[in-house]
């Protein structure tokens, strides 16, 4: 029961922190269950469950308010399921002890680059990118231990996307806009 409640606790600080930035609960989550000694396949796999009904509240949400940006929803639909299938489908055939070193020194990139974007709060904007890529790259990485909302949304908004449509593309929403 101890080790229920903070499994809890950690959830709810993930979420805390997802909230205010708009991206990082599975990074959070996935670093602390593998801190614990969890295989990655497994902290993965329970992220992404908790995932599905955070995403999907936040979702509908946005589509009740209309705040979602059908063209670009659309454009990262299918190549974001492609990429996380198959990153799952790479991730769930690699040795766990093989991956271990890999998803952690990722976790780590993708952590200082969330505390980075969180600090430095204007970005570049950069020239326009493919959606399409950027899709299947966030799906791919997102599989292996969370990165949908640093890679897709960071990428999208240094594009030059409105906050509030791009936030809403997987679900999720910053204080900050």
């Amino acid at each position: 029961m101890e080790r229920f409640l903070l499994f809890v606790v950690v959830g709810v600080i993930a979420q805390t922190i997802d909230g205010v930035l708009g991206m990082a609960y599975g990074v959070s989550c996935t670093t602390f269950l593998m801190s614990l000694g969890m295989a990655p396949l497994v902290a993965s796999a329970s992220v992404k469950t908790a995932e599905v009904f955070t995403t999907a509240a936040s979702g509908l949400s946005h589509l009740r308010q209309k705040n979602i940006d059908q063209k670009l929803f659309v454009s990262l639909l299918v190549p974001g399921i492609l990429g996380g299938a198959l990153g799952a489908y790479f991730f769930s055939q690699a040795s766990g002890q093989n991956v271990k070193p890999f998803v952690a020194c990722y976790l780590l990139v993708m952590g200082s680059t969330i505390l980075c974007k969180a600090t430095f709060k204007k970005m570049p904007v950069a020239g326009k990118r493919h959606p399409a890529l950027i899709g299947f790259f966030g799906g791919l990485f997102d599989a292996m231990g969370g990165g949908w909302g640093p890679i897709v949304t960071s990428s999208l908004l240094a594009e030059g996307n409105e906050p509030n449509p791009t936030f809403s593309t997987h679900g999720e929403k910053s204080i900050f806009f």
